[in-house]
């Protein structure tokens, strides 16, 4: 398995964002994007609640998705 490196936020700096954050900007923005958001600054791109991303993170998770923990 390869050594995942620590990824800060891009708009904030945020430093180690979780698997979940991570996952929910593949999921959200493209696997192939190369700058991540934290969910305060996922949740201003996209003009909705941390609360409705917490959420849709946890849809994804009963369905299933690999990209989250």
């Amino acid at each position: 398995m390869k050594q995942i490196d620590a990824i800060d936020c891009f708009a904030c700096g945020k430093k180690q964002i979780s698997k979940n954050e991570i996952g929910l900007n593949k999921k959200m923005l493209g696997r192939e994007i190369k700058q991540f958001y934290c969910l305060d600054c996922l949740a201003e791109y996209f003009e909705v609640t941390t609360e409705e991303l917490l959420a849709k993170i946890e849809d994804f998770k009963l369905q299933g998705c690999a990209l989250f923990e």
